[in-house]
């Protein structure tokens, strides 16, 4: 029972994280229909940028070192996908394939750049005292403070995420985009501007999950690629475009990854991608995607 609870709550915690990159893909790629194969460099942008500012204040022992480096993470994600979106992919608008080799491109290039400035040495960021520490969990006894922090972000994500979308002008002008792009800029709307809108929110949901992710594991070159793999099946599975489709199939995965590392850890992966192909079998537009 204990071991149970134990891979159920890494599973969810693993979930949690993999929602919040998860989020900002779905809403690049499942509501604006880009394709940004350079998700996962934005998680690294942020990840080395905030770590460049959270290094010496935490070396200087001040307290506030670790929400700086978030911050400076998730402000450089936003204006990296809002100029992403900006000067590359506006240009683009419905033609995947070019979207698809112009993001790859992108990614490559600024892997390169983050090798040469950083080096390859793993980095990590450390928690706060607030957040540090064990909590006491039934069946699971001592467990890693902000590993439960995680779960509570993700949480209060999904929530605003829903509020934006359902009950603010700028979630009514998303969802009108996807539906009748021409109809909503004949309706006097500036739809290049709300594409850079979403996308810079999106690529900002990637930047918390970098600081966040590189607080619970080192943060290293190969990241990228993991997370945009992982945000596409979570995307695929979950079905595209709906925020909670996308909390379930990041639910679905984490588990699965976990359970998988505790029963059979050489094939685990497959029991992830075994996932998609069965949604995909039985329902090709996700478990809560638009037909």
């Amino acid at each position: 029972m204990d071991l149970a609870a134990t891979i159920v709550l890494n599973g969810l915690t693993l979930a949690a994280l993999y929602f919040i990159v998860a989020s900002g893909f779905s809403l690049i790629f499942g509501l604006m229909r880009v394709v940004n194969m350079a998700h996962g460099t934005l998680y690294l942008v942020a990840g080395y940028v905030g770590y460049r500012v959270f290094e010496p204040l935490y070396d200087a022992d001040v307290w506030w070192a670790w929400y700086a480096g978030l911050a400076a993470g998730i402000v450089a994600a936003a204006v990296a996908g809002a100029l992403l979106q900006w000067v590359l992919l506006s240009w683009m608008q419905g033609q995947e394939l070019r979207q698809a080799l112009v993001t790859i491109g992108v990614s490559i290039i600024v892997a390169d750049q983050v090798l040469a400035i950083f080096g390859g040495t793993p980095r990590q960021f450390f928690a706060p005292d607030a957040i540090f520490g064990s909590t006491r969990v039934p069946f699971v006894g001592g467990y890693p403070t902000f590993r439960l922090v995680q779960i509570g972000i993700a949480i209060a994500v999904g929530i605003a995420l829903w509020l934006v979308l359902n009950r603010t002008r700028l979630g009514m002008m998303i969802r009108a985009g996807v539906d009748d792009r021409e109809m909503l800029g004949a309706c006097g709307v500036n739809v290049p501007r709300v594409g850079i809108a979403v996308f810079a929110l999106g690529a900002a949901l990637c930047g918390l999950g970098g600081v966040i992710g590189s607080t619970a594991q080192p943060l290293a070159l190969g990241q990228d690629g993991r997370f945009l793999l992982i945000s596409l099946v979570v995307v695929i599975v979950g079905g595209m475009g709906s925020i909670t489709g996308t909390a379930i199939g990041a639910i679905l995965v984490g588990l699965a990854e976990q359970i998988g590392q505790a029963m059979f850890p050489t094939y685990s992966v497959i029991l992830t991608f075994v996932i998609m192909v069965a949604v995909l079998a039985l329902r090709p537009q996700g478990i809560l995607g638009r037909a």
